[in-house]
């Protein structure tokens, strides 16, 4: 059942008031004439938040559709859902589980008082700290070792995208931490089980100088011990000796590391997602390569941001507005996607990120009850970095026949010292988002520009660690403002599940050819695979 004080947003008067808004004025809303009619429109509607600051004046709301929607945000119980989340209520109600990866990147001294209802966590505290400890120094050790040149991670969804995204955005960063010591490890990040991507790490690595990551909560999951299991087979076949010094495993079934062959374990909790795993043990990739001190203050970040969004007004809380205007957009407006353009090239696999982050979490059909909804939940989250996106998919956003919400993301400092390249990306960034807005008229048609197509845009001063742990908080918390909105449980993820079952029945099937019992399209398709077409 949802949280008692919850009310589902289309049952609420706000919702009813904001589709008359939109229909007398949403509809039509012309930024141009926007900005000319509201000369502080840009101070208005910018906010600042830890390390962001956001430009949201590029959106189609006026003032009355903001305040509705903060009005829905009440009406919808959002203040009581999300306090109930950092007390520790079982919010997650599908597994009956809470919902804690806030406290992975609570500080070490921080007083019970430091959020309500602390005590109901306390012990969890104490475990999450002993571990953090445990895998910083282990990290710490690994890192000093130069017999050690690799580390392989393998594992998939929220235990390869996270770890992944946030070592790619930081390895300035790791340059950084690098301080006369051993070289930096090579760090490489295995998912697929397909064997292409882990044959293809394998031929650059020596087993002396390679310690691998499994990273597995049930130390089940079937991509990542497939990979595991060939890379032990490759290590012994090469003559690599002593298991228990070169795999560690990211579990907490110890057991099953054990009769692995790996002593060396780091363990999280039920109450951790894996898209939200990223800050704890799942996070030993990103600390092995840019050290303790750095991973401490990427945790900080985030920890400032869960401080925004527990403790500022709705008016001026980011992850609030942000989950408004997804709702604004999807539900009102009918935009089913949005693009992410980060205008920085560490932020590559960022919009990959996001992708698990969101739709994994929102994309459902029912709400906490069962029910079957009667409108849409998670947009469509795509995207590449900039510049490059400008010569691939910006024709559609300028001028195909969908609207669709751009997110540009720049970073004001660069952290090369070439010339001339920084300012170009950036001018980039800007002329787009303006030109998305204003668009170009042509009355030949091929070069008009509509326009008055929305977009955001974020900047951070640096992309530093405390900077990244930050925005990543903040779509965290945005995701579970619009899920909190929609009446949905954001932090299960059943749909991974039947696709999972029916591959253990076809793998066999494979081999020995049997299509008893499977649909015509599935047996014609996998007697093709096996190189046996039908007649």
């Amino acid at each position: 059942m949802p949280m008692p004080s919850s009310l589902r947003c289309d049952h609420t008067a706000a919702w009813q008031d904001l589709q008359r808004h939109y229909d007398t004025a949403g509809r039509d809303f012309d930024l141009r004439r926007a900005f000319a009619q509201q000369p502080g429109r840009f101070e208005a509607l910018s906010l600042e938040a830890p390390y962001v600051f956001a430009d949201l004046s590029k959106h189609l709301v006026d003032d009355t559709a903001q305040a509705l929607l903060l009005r829905l945000a009440r009406e919808c119980g959002l203040e009581s859902r999300r306090d109930a989340m950092f007390s520790g209520e079982a919010i997650n109600n599908t597994e009956q589980r809470a919902v804690m990866h806030f406290l992975l990147r609570q500080p070490d001294a921080a007083p019970d008082a430091a959020v309500p209802g602390a005590p109901a966590w306390r012990d969890d505290l104490r475990a999450v700290q002993s571990t953090r400890d445990a895998m910083l120094a282990y990290a710490e050790r690994l890192r000093a070792d130069p017999a050690i040149t690799d580390v392989v991670n393998i594992g998939i969804g929220g235990s390869d995208l996270g770890p992944q995204m946030a070592t790619l955005a930081l390895a300035d960063a790791a340059r950084a931490a690098e301080t006369g010591g051993p070289p930096r490890k090579r760090m490489h990040f295995v998912s697929n089980v397909d064997g292409h991507e882990l044959a293809s790490v394998l031929e650059t690595l020596r087993p002396e100088g390679t310690v691998f990551l499994i990273a597995s909560k049930t130390f089940t999951t079937a991509e990542t011990m497939t990979n595991a299991a060939s890379a032990k087979a490759w290590f012994l076949a090469r003559g690599g000796t002593d298991t228990a010094r070169h795999f560690a495993a990211l579990t907490t079934n110890v057991e099953a590391a054990r009769a692995f062959g790996i002593e060396r374990t780091f363990g999280f909790w039920d109450w951790v997602g894996g898209r939200y795993s990223l800050w704890s043990a799942i996070g030993l990739p990103l600390a092995i390569a840019i050290g303790a001190e750095s991973f401490r203050a990427f945790l900080a970040g985030a920890h400032a941001m869960d401080a925004h969004f527990r403790t500022a007004p709705l008016e001026r809380n980011l992850p609030v507005r942000l989950g408004l205007l997804d709702v604004w957009y999807r539900n009102f407006h009918g935009f089913a996607t949005r693009c992410v353009a980060p205008y920085h090239h560490a932020l590559r696999r960022l919009p990959a990120y996001l992708q698990q982050l969101e739709m994994e979490s929102n994309g459902k059909r029912v709400d906490c009850d069962g029910q079957v909804l009667p409108f849409g939940t998670s947009p469509v989250v795509w995207g590449e970095p900039g510049t490059n996106g400008q010569h691939a998919f910006f024709q559609m956003l300028h001028q195909g026949t969908d609207v669709i919400p751009v997110e540009f993301i720049a970073v004001r400092r660069a952290a090369h010292d070439l010339p001339g390249h920084h300012g170009k990306l950036l001018a980039n960034a800007l002329a787009q988002a303006q030109a998305l807005m204003q668009g170009q008229p042509d009355a030949g048609g091929h070069r008009h520009f509509p326009g008055n197509r929305p977009s955001g845009f974020f900047v951070l001063d640096a992309l530093d660690p405390a900077a990244l742990g930050a925005l990543i908080a903040l779509y965290e918390h945005r995701v579970f403002v619009s899920g909190a909105l929609w009446g949905i449980n954001s932090f299960d993820q059943w749909g991974v599940e039947l696709g999972k079952v029916l591959a253990k029945d076809i793998e066999p099937r494979l081999a020995s050819g049997d299509t008893a019992g499977l649909d015509a399209s599935t047996a014609g398709l996998l007697a093709r695979l096996r190189g046996s077409p039908a007649a």
